[in-house]
């Protein structure tokens, strides 16, 4: 069994989030998805719409994705992918060459990000548009 992991906040879930897990998902047999805690956001300035807990049950309920786990801090990746048996770790190309140094555990994998979309774009049309 290939196992894939990715990391994100997956806050206001949206098409380009999806698109992301879909190949993700595509790439091996079971998906995890590392899901960074309000805790954790709070440390990188990050304010999530929803809460850890909402965002891990949006994420759940997804049929590519078969465990969400928390991300608590960024160090975690290394022992993740030791301790879930990982083959291929997954991020958008936003990320690019900043996990090259996970290569000597497994493949590292950057996904073209679907363009015109993202967390922020909508956050900031949904706070200019409310009716």
């Amino acid at each position: 069994m290939k196992r894939v992991i990715t990391y994100g906040t997956f806050d206001v879930l949206h098409y380009g989030h999806i698109n992301l897990l879909k190949r993700a998902k595509s790439l091996g047999d079971y998906l995890i998805v590392a899901l960074s805690t309000d805790e954790f956001n709070a440390l990188k300035s990050k304010k999530s719409y929803y809460t850890f807990e909402s965002r891990k049950k949006i994420l759940e309920s997804l049929r590519f994705v078969d465990l969400v786990i928390p991300e608590n801090n960024w160090e975690q990746k290394v022992s993740d992918i030791k301790e879930y048996k990982i083959d291929i770790f997954v991020m958008g190309d936003d990320w690019k060459g900043k996990f090259d140094f996970l290569n000597k555990y497994c493949e590292v994998i950057y996904l073209p990000r679907t363009p015109n979309v993202s967390s922020t774009q909508t956050k900031d049309y949904l706070n200019n548009n409310v009716i």
